[in-house]
């Protein structure tokens, strides 16, 4: 099947169910291919202001950072717990 033919409803069925560690090395590399889209995109000027503002945050460090393994499993938890509480249900 060409990936003209699939449909974006399909493709998220088939994402869905594919193994988590799969389904995340897809959603990283869907990530990462919007940074690579062009760089014309048009921000507003709230908007670069505010990416600016954060930028410069960053450098001077003001700006609290959390590494990506703390970010992915603090969601991994809050998932688990979401998931347990339907389940409950």
């Amino acid at each position: 099947m060409s990936t003209a033919a699939l449909s974006y409803d399909h493709l998220l069925e088939s994402s869905m169910n594919l193994p988590l560690q799969d389904r995340s090395r897809l959603a990283t590399r869907l990530i990462e291919s919007l940074d690579d889209a062009d760089d014309d995109i048009e921000i507003s000027d709230e908007w670069r202001k505010e990416l600016d503002r954060r930028v410069e945050a960053v450098r001077n460090g003001t700006m609290r950072t959390i590494q990506h393994e703390e970010v992915m499993s603090e969601m991994r938890t809050l998932l688990a717990s979401i998931k347990a509480s339907k389940q409950a249900k």
